[in-house]
């Protein structure tokens, strides 16, 4: 049996495509049952939420919808990232800058909606934890710190936490399946020392500088006189246009 939290068919089929027909032929193929379990174990105690909880230190943890609050030690913005960074061996985006926060939410998986923000606020929240933030979230949720910690790197201590449980409870062999995401990040910041970029063709620094003659003013300047002669140009007749041309 294979066990995952993201289900194989997340809609209902009525057409089997190549993709899916590669998936399944793998599992039948080799005998093997597939039992996926998603937004119920999300819910569930000692599920996703819970693991994440735990896993980033939180106390006195309480259910919230789908999600967990819970407190932490008072501290900024930018210390509970590299926490979250470093317990969960992930890299993170955040925004929002505090210098007391104590009360946090945590959401496994893409958990930046509007729905659970808002049940976010009306606990006293003062940071949001989860992944795949967008930026009309960030627009509208100014007031709290928002913590990116990948999509992945949220969910997957509650599936490496069911092995043991599952080893324990049913007395079989269980292998968890680590597949990272592959995400890389980049600090345009880190290296001064970089060698610079150029642009295929006219081998052009990709850093736009003010007084270059390709800045953005002066492209959009042209661009606007070409349009202006264009138009001239089509309200002419044909022996005008012919003269103008010449």
């Amino acid at each position: 049996m294979l066990i995952t939290h993201h289900t194989l068919i997340f809609h209902p089929v009525n057409i089997i495509s190549k993709h899916l027909a590669a998936s399944l032929k793998i599992a039948l193929e080799n005998g093997i049952s597939l039992y996926s379990m998603h937004t119920n174990y999300d819910r569930a105690e000692r599920g996703i939420n819970d693991v994440l909880a735990a896993s980033l230190g939180l106390k006195n943890i309480r259910i919230s919808e789908i999600g967990r609050i819970g407190e932490i030690e008072t501290c900024s913005s930018a210390e509970l990232a590299a926490h979250v960074s470093d317990c969960l061996q992930t890299p993170v985006m955040y925004a929002g800058e505090k210098q007391e926060i104590s009360k946090v939410m945590v959401v496994g998986g893409s958990g930046f909606r509007s729905e659970f923000l808002e049940i976010a606020r009306e606990n006293g929240v003062d940071a949001f934890i989860s992944s795949e933030l967008k930026h009309d979230i960030l627009r509208t949720h100014e007031d709290l710190c928002l913590i990116d910690a990948t999509h992945y790197a949220t969910e997957n201590p509650g599936m490496k936490a069911l092995c043991p449980r599952l080893r324990r409870l049913l007395g079989i062999e269980v292998e968890f399946i680590d597949q990272s995401s592959g995400l890389r990040t980049v600090d345009f910041r880190a290296d001064k020392q970089r060698a610079p970029l150029y642009m295929e063709g006219g081998k052009e620094d990709c850093n736009q500088k003010g007084n270059e003659s390709n800045s953005l003013e002066l492209m959009l300047e042209e661009q606007s006189r070409n349009q202006i002669r264009s138009d001239y140009r089509r309200s002419l007749g044909s022996e005008n246009r012919r003269r103008y041309l010449d």
